[in-house]
């Protein structure tokens, strides 16, 4: 019965998708410990995996799930679940996801999973998304993607949350509901919350996404660092949150014991020179100062409403 349904889903899709459709799956620590060889023996291709929620808490098998998702050679990304109902807490929110995110690859759009929405009408349901999307974007340099309801996306999320791609959660219905909404077109289609897949133990999402998920090759975050005396791959790797074997392949190394002065390497993430974390006591004017920038650009560049107001362990992306 569940092959037959499959069938008809992907039979409708064949006429609505513009580009081509990948069979999906979105996961958490609630489905435990999952074989994604298995899964990907089933069909699947594309898997998200929650990373966080809130401004700290961290999924328990984010980093299980990252390790064996890329072993099993699958196309993947992450999502936060977004606890704040204001726009402030939504920032530090996608700030903790952004610093998750900082030393991993992925090919796979970010996430901001919207669902705590009730209490908010639809500017303020807007006005939360946004802050979050924008200030995610703003970190990672990637458009990130939104996860919302047929109600949330129709009646609490405006026009300028559409310019970012939909991932619609609608069940029991044969093909995605848009008409109503401020999009145009979706990226993902969670189509049920009670899937079967091998490898997985009992229920989990089930998803059809498009290629609109995929990061854009400008959109993969590195910098390059110039090696200096004293540098081994295995310090550099601690330093810039990464493994000894993805600088080694990202940058055809043959030994990883062998690195010369002068020599260019490219890292994975955002260059730790082009942010700084807040500490106790800081102002924007005197970080401002010791960067050789203003108040005026570090407002602007970090959406930053009260320039009078900021906090410890809040990240800054520098000029």
């Amino acid at each position: 019965m569940v092959k037959k349904l499959l069938s008809l889903f992907f039979s409708v899709l064949f006429f609505l998708t513009p580009a081509f459709a990948l069979e999906g799956m979105d996961v958490s620590v609630f489905q435990g410990q999952v074989d994604f060889s298995a899964a990907r023996s089933d069909g699947i291709e594309a898997v998200y995996i929650r990373s966080s929620y809130g401004s700290q808490g961290v999924d328990a098998r984010f980093s299980a799930n990252y390790a064996a998702a890329r072993a099993a050679g699958l196309s993947f990304g992450f999502y936060h679940y977004l606890e704040s109902t204001d726009p402030d807490g939504a920032r530090r929110e996608a700030e903790h996801f952004a610093a998750l995110l900082r030393p991993l690859d992925y090919d796979c759009r970010p996430v901001l999973d919207f669902e705590r929405y009730q209490s908010l009408d639809a500017e303020q349901a807007s006005a939360v998304a946004l802050a979050f999307l924008e200030r995610l974007n703003a970190l990672t340099g990637q458009t990130p993607m939104i996860y919302a309801d047929s109600y949330a996306a129709a009646f609490r999320l405006g026009e300028a949350v559409a310019e970012y791609p939909l991932w619609l959660a609608q069940w029991d219905v044969q093909a995605p509901e848009l008409s109503n909404t401020p999009w145009r077109q979706w990226a993902g289609w969670q189509y049920t919350d009670t899937g079967l897949v091998s490898g997985v133990t009992g229920y989990v999402d089930r998803d059809v996404f498009t290629d609109a998920i995929f990061l854009r090759e400008e959109e993969h975050p590195f910098f390059y660092y110039t090696v200096q005396k004293g540098d081994t791959l295995w310090a550099l790797a601690q330093r810039f949150g990464t493994t000894v074997e993805a600088l080694a392949e990202d940058n055809q190394i043959r030994d990883p014991n062998l690195i010369y002065v002068n020599q260019v390497l490219r890292i994975p993430g955002v260059s730790p020179e082009r942010t700084y974390t807040v500490q106790s006591g800081d102002t924007l004017w005197e970080i401002a100062q010791l960067y050789g920038t203003t108040v005026t650009q570090l407002v602007r560049l970090n959406s930053i409403q009260n320039p009078n107001l900021i906090y410890p362990g809040q990240i800054l992306l520098l000029p």
